[in-house]
């Protein structure tokens, strides 16, 4: 008999209660059995919460592509890696814009960096908070808004309860799976996320999943389910 890993055991569960919550999200489910909601970020660099969050700034407006390749060139700047807060303040500014980062973006990390090394933010206390109180905290310097904060939550933290209602890409693709005749706003996008608590995290990875990738089984027909809630 092969024994099935803690991790493995845990997402069959996360699966199965998605699958019954949202049958809509259980036929992207049942298309792609060896799934692995975390794969990709082992193509990423090593990250702490810093490092995510610097990857999200980096990726403001920017597509997947340009966004690892202004990345990889920041690495090289640093000598292979990300930089610590401290890194980044002892680098000169242009270096970083020579690098791809635009001045705004250079002043918001500076500005983060400055936080974690002052004293004024801690990268284990923030870490340790709860995701609306970690939002909060981070959302408060310019330049950081909830997408940069949630993608950081998912990539450095793997918090398992989190979606991106802000994320154009997934709001494309909830049009498409749950065939809406209108691209949501992210509060129909919220709406509908609610379905999936506690597990919103596995379930917007398939949503991306089914967006980029090839499915390795084929679509049962849609099923039969109520019209996605609309904002009043």
């Amino acid at each position: 008999m092969t024994e099935v890993s803690p991790r493995a055991g845990q997402l069959e569960q996360q699966r199965s209660q998605l699958r019954q919550a949202d049958p809509v999200l259980a036929r992207l489910i049942d298309a792609r059995p060896d799934f692995d909601p975390r794969a990709w970020i082992t193509e990423l660099p090593p990250m702490d919460l810093f490092g995510a969050l610097l990857f999200q700034v980096t990726g403001q407006q920017l597509s997947v592509a340009a966004t690892r390749a202004t990345v990889g060139r920041i690495e090289a700047l640093f000598g292979g890696h990300l930089p610590s807060p401290a890194e980044l303040l002892a680098t000169d500014p242009d270096a970083i814009r020579a690098a791809g980062l635009s001045w705004r973006k250079i002043g918001t990390l500076r500005d983060l960096a400055g936080r974690l090394t002052d004293g004024r933010l801690d990268q284990d206390v923030l870490s340790a908070l709860p995701d609306d109180e970690l939002l909060a905290e981070l959302t408060a310097i310019p330049g950081i808004g909830p997408w940069t904060v949630q993608g950081a939550m998912l990539v450095a933290l793997g918090r398992e309860d989190v979606v991106l209602p802000g994320d154009l890409a997934l709001r494309k693709q909830v049009q498409a799976v749950y065939q809406l005749d209108h691209l949501p706003s992210q509060q129909e996008v919220l709406d509908i996320a609610e379905r999936w608590r506690p597990y919103r995290s596995l379930a917007t990875s398939y949503l991306f999943a089914a967006a980029y990738e090839p499915a390795s089984a084929p679509l049962a027909a849609p099923p039969e389910t109520p019209p996605a809630p609309r904002e009043e």
